[in-house]
């Protein structure tokens, strides 16, 4: 069965997290997507992690780990090359769309910005992914996620201790920056068949990062009554079992508290759900209450109820769940030696299961084809080759 972007071709030049993401969605959608790998990229970064100690088959075996790289394609190219970047231009002449995330103006700087691209190829669509984006005081601000949560305001929510933020824990920037930054590109895609024309796409992980407020802010217009972080109600929370493991329950509606109340054996507490007064002593008896038990036990009294409630799954655990698995977001490929791969399953399907085209290719292991599909001989190929090399 076709995927919904086959026949899109995109080239995609970005290096970290939200512009893979971005074009990891469009790859799994059938979209042709050319990594432009830098060598002097590929080198620094085997030195941070110490892959520059192993080999080449050892080398692809990570790659094909990656997650993020699968159903693209991979060409290696020093974009500051002349020859090379003749090669680029002829790639993106021909392309639909260029998803890149170095900082603003450092592309243009090489004869790779929207302006130059966009005069031989008028449909193009340029989506450009950047901390703070490509105006603003803080445009040519460096950082990553929790900078960019930090600015947005988010990070002054995140944690339970009311004296101090903490960090995530997860990359929740990167991730949204890059499921907007794809939804963008298919809302420039239907402009481009209503007006003919291509767009640059302005997407900054600060501006993604403040929708995490929309309902912070909905629910507190006056900003001043915001409650404090760590400030939990009664009836939610993560409890801990007396096997060390935790539970999460979120029964707010009064029918769902009443439940939960009458399960763990205090029908006392279900008019007090809303009594600020108490909030703390509640706590404290529901924390005492959830240490009584194993996690299994209480699994089983707040299924039979009928609360809302789950395990505070593991990584390793939420892989092996068999909601998880049936949903088809745990699967598996075999990699080039033949050995099982574990992926995440695309969380959007169009038309069916998850499509693995291909794990993640080794950097430049398309070159020659990518190439030769623009033209190039085999002694230009080899040229540019070499300097990938």
């Amino acid at each position: 069965m076709s995927l919904p972007l086959e026949g899109l071709s995109v080239i995609d030049f970005s290096k970290f997290l939200p512009g893979p993401y971005c074009t990891w969605l469009l790859a799994d959608m059938g979209a042709d997507v050319i990594r432009i790998e830098n060598p002097r990229e590929i080198a620094k970064q085997a030195k941070v992690f110490g892959w520059d100690r192993l080999s080449d088959q050892e080398r692809l075996r990570l790659r094909e780990t990656d997650i993020l790289a699968r159903n693209k394609r991979s060409i290696m190219l020093e974009i500051g090359d002349d020859k090379a970047l003749e090669a680029i231009k002829a790639l993106v002449a021909t392309a639909d769309i260029v998803v890149e995330d170095y900082r603003p103006g450092v592309l243009a700087s090489l004869g790779l910005g929207y302006d130059a691209l966009s005069a031989d190829n008028s449909r193009l669509i340029y989506a450009s992914l950047t901390l703070c984006g490509q105006s603003g005081p803080y445009r040519d601000k460096p950082g990553h996620d929790p900078i960019a949560l930090s600015i947005a305001g988010v990070q002054s929510r995140v944690g339970e201790d009311p004296e101090a933020p903490n960090f995530a824990g997860i990359p929740a920037a990167d991730v949204i920056t890059g499921t907007h930054a794809a939804f963008a590109i298919l809302a420039a895609l239907r402009a481009r068949e209503m007006t003919g024309h291509g767009q640059h796409l302005d997407v900054a992980m600060s501006d993604c990062a403040m929708s995490l407020l929309v309902n912070v802010l909905s629910r507190h217009p006056d900003v001043s009554q915001i409650p404090p972080r760590g400030s939990r109600r009664a009836d939610m929370g993560l409890w801990k079992t007396r096997d060390g493991s935790f539970l999460c329950t979120t029964d707010m509606e009064p029918r769902y508290w009443a439940k939960f109340c009458e399960a763990v054996g205090r029908s006392d507490l279900i008019p007090e759900q809303h009594n600020t007064e108490r909030r703390a002593e509640i706590r404290s008896a529901l924390e005492e209450i959830f240490a009584s038990k194993d996690r299994a036990e209480w699994l089983e009294i707040l299924g039979a109820a009928g609360t809302q409630f789950a395990p505070v799954l593991s990584v390793a655990e939420a892989l092996t769940d068999p909601h998880n698995q049936a949903r088809g977001m745990v699967i598996s490929h075999p990699g080039s030696d033949g050995r099982a791969i574990r992926q995440l399953g695309q969380p959007v399907r169009v038309g069916g299961e998850t499509r693995i085209a291909n794990l993640g290719r080794a950097p430049g292991a398309d070159t020659i084809d990518i190439l030769s599909g623009i033209g190039l001989d085999t002694e230009q190929i080899k040229q540019l080759s070499g300097q990938g090399a």
